[in-house]
């Protein structure tokens, strides 16, 4: 059973391996990521991993801090359609 606000089968998800690659080469700590996104650590996991859905401002934030700068790679990370 899908619990409310948590993504369902078909809908874009984030590709957390693309994600996660990002996060590693920026050096950033995810606990500062997280904070940074006001977020717990916790709830960035949830995110990160295709628990709950990051909102527009949060993935705003996020390119940002990891110099994620072209809208094809925005789209890649943030709007796939296919995750493993």
């Amino acid at each position: 059973m899908v619990e409310p606000n948590e993504t369902k089968g078909g809908d874009s998800l984030t590709d957390t391996k693309a994600l996660q690659k990002r996060i590693n080469e920026s050096g950033l700590k995810q606990e500062f990521i997280a904070n940074k996104l006001g977020l717990s650590s916790y709830g960035f996991a949830k995110k990160k991993n295709n628990k709950t859905e990051f909102k527009p401002s949060e993935i705003d934030v996020l390119c940002k801090i990891l110099h994620i700068d072209t809208l094809e790679e925005r789209f890649a990370i943030f709007f796939s359609s296919e995750v493993e």
